[in-house]
């Protein structure tokens, strides 16, 4: 927020991103969370070092603590992944709405409605999540050798009829009880919109 970036000055006479910078922490294993008060610098440095950010939008607008400026931290060829931050500040912790609202922000933010389009948020909410954990060789896409993990999603519902195009449809119109079923590492989790291995009762 931009009170903790004002104690950061206060405290150690630079701001938090220089602070982490000078400690040699600004590094590939950086993941920058949030990152809502950014300035010209801090994004280069982040570009020129490759951390990656994690952008929390409904967190942000909920706590208003600032915009995170991802599409210019895209631009920049920083690899900006989705999160939800915690049930703190963000009620349903719901990573399709997550989509959504970022990809609607980040239109408002950019003050371009080409920005943020539906397959770079798609990638933000899965393989740049990976990759920011360096694991996007083991999951975040589907490929020969990684781990399943996937989800089913029925586009049948009339809020996501017609169907042109299902990223899109999937970014802009679907919510989370259409999601019929999941797999983690080839597990099926979830079948028809029920628990395999737990009863919601206990």
């Amino acid at each position: 927020s931009d009170d903790e970036r004002q104690q950061g000055l206060d405290q150690h006479g630079v701001r938090p991103i220089e602070r982490l910078n000078r400690l040699g922490l600004v590094t590939p294993s950086l993941v920058g969370v949030h990152m809502t008060h950014l300035d010209d610098a801090e994004i280069d440095l982040f570009a020129q070092q490759a951390a990656h950010v994690v952008h929390c939008p409904q967190s942000n607008l909920k706590l208003a603590s600032g915009f995170c400026p991802v599409h210019r931290l895209a631009e920049a060829g920083i690899n900006v992944a989705l999160g939800t931050d915690s049930a703190a500040s963000n009620n349903d912790l719901d990573m399709i709405s997550e989509m959504q609202t970022a990809a609607l922000l980040g239109k408002g933010v950019a003050g371009d409605a080409s920005a943020l389009p539906a397959h770079q948020v798609l990638r933000m909410a899965t393989l740049n999540g990976a990759r920011a954990l360096g694991l996007d060789d083991r999951i975040g896409s589907l490929r020969p050798g990684k781990e399943a993990d996937m989800v089913a999603i029925d586009l049948d519902a009339l809020n996501t009829q017609p169907l042109y195009n299902p990223v899109s449809q999937l970014v802009y119109a679907t919510n989370s009880r259409q999601v019929s079923d999941a797999w983690v590492a080839g597990r099926r989790l979830l079948t028809d919109g029920r628990l395999t291995l737990q009863d919601p009762a206990d």
